[in-house]
C-alpha cells in the first residue's frame, strides 16, 4: 500500500509540474506530424516522377503501401526516442532538481518512485504516438487495420521500449550523463531497424544486426499485421523474438537498477550532479 501511495503521489507531481509548464504540448502535437511527413516526401521524391522506385519497392517491401510502411517505421522510432530522452532522463531530472537523493533516502520503494515518474511520461508519449496515427489515417489515408493480434504486439513492444528506457534510467546513477548514449542508440536503432526501407535491402552484416535489436520486430510485426492483414502463424516466430526481447528487457532493466542503485549508494554519488 505505501508503495502504491508513493507510486501516485510521484505520478500527481509530474502531472502537476506539466500542467505548469505546458510548452511540451506543442512539441508532442508537431513532431508527430513533421517528422513522419518529411519522409513521405522524401520517399515520394526518390519514387520518381513515373513511380518506378515505387514499383521496386512494392517488390521488395511485399506492400505498395509506402506511406503506411513510412509511418510506421518513424512512429515507432519516434516512440523509442521519446521514452529514452523522457523515461531514460527520469533519474537525471531528478538529480537536476536536486530532489535525488532526498527522495531516495524515505522509505518508499525507489522503483514506485521511479515509475511513478514515468507514467506521465508513459502517457505522453503514448499520446505522441495516437498523433501520429490519427494523422496519418485522415490525411495519408493509410489503411492501417487494427486487430487484438496488433494490440499484443504493441504491448510488447511497449514492454521492451521501456525496458531500455529502464536500462539508461539506471545507468543515470553511475554515470549521470546520457546524451551520448542516446544519441548513440537511437542512431544505431533508425540505421539498422528498416525505419524507411525493408532489411533486405541492407548488407548481410547489417541484417544480422538488425536481428539483434527489439525494434525490428516490432515494426516488422505491425506492418505484416496492419498493413499486409498477416495472421499468427504468419508472424509466430517474430512474435515470439519479441515476447523474449519484452520479457528480458524488463527483467534486465530491473536487475540493472538494483545493482546501480546499491553501487551508488556504497560510493555515496546519488548527490552528485
Amino acid at each position: 500500500m505505501s508503495n502504491a501511495r508513493a507510486f501516485w503521489a510521484t505520478a500527481k507531481r509530474e502531472l502537476l509540474i506539466r500542467c505548469r509548464y505546458p510548452d511540451w504540448l506543442v512539441a508532442m502535437l508537431l513532431w508527430p506530424i513533421l517528422m513522419p511527413t518529411f519522409t513521405v516526401f522524401a520517399t515520394q521524391a526518390l519514387a520518381g516522377p513515373d513511380n518506378s522506385g515505387g514499383e521496386i519497392f512494392a517488390e521488395i517491401a511485399g506492400t505498395s503501401d509506402y506511406i503506411g510502411f513510412v509511418f510506421i517505421g518513424i512512429v515507432m522510432w519516434s516512440w523509442l526516442n521519446t521514452v529514452l530522452w523522457q523515461v531514460g532522463a527520469t533519474l537525471r531530472t531528478e538529480q537536476r532538481r536536486g530532489t535525488l537523493e532526498s527522495n531516495w533516502v524515505t522509505p518508499a520503494s525507489r522503483l514506485a518512485i521511479m515509475f511513478g515518474s514515468g507514467l506521465t511520461n508513459m502517457i505522453s508519449s503514448l499520446m505522441t504516438v495516437a498523433v501520429s496515427l490519427i494523422f496519418c489515417k485522415l490525411v495519408w489515408h493509410m489503411n492501417l487495420t487494427f486487430s487484438p493480434l496488433l494490440g499484443l504486439v504493441f504491448l510488447l513492444s511497449t514492454a521492451a521500449i521501456y525496458g531500455l528506457g529502464l536500462i539508461f534510467a539506471s545507468l543515470v546513477l553511475l554515470v549521470r550523463e546520457l546524451n551520448s548514449a542516446v544519441n548513440f542508440v537511437r542512431g544505431m536503432f533508425m540505421v539498422f531497424c528498416g525505419i524507411t526501407y525493408p532489411i533486405s535491402v541492407m548488407p548481410h552484416w547489417m541484417q544480422t544486426v538488425a536481428k539483434g535489436l527489439p525494434l525490428t520486430y516490432s515494426i516488422r510485426l505491425i506492418r505484416e499485421i496492419g498493413l499486409a492483414g498477416a495472421g499468427y502463424k504468419d508472424v509466430s516466430d517474430s512474435f515470439w523474438i519479441l515476447f523474449a526481447f519484452a520479457v528480458s528487457l524488463i527483467a534486465g532493466g530491473y536487475m540493472l537498477f538494483i545493482l546501480m542503485d546499491r553501487i551508488a549508494s556504497r560510493k555515496g554519488i546519488l548527490g552528485q550532479y
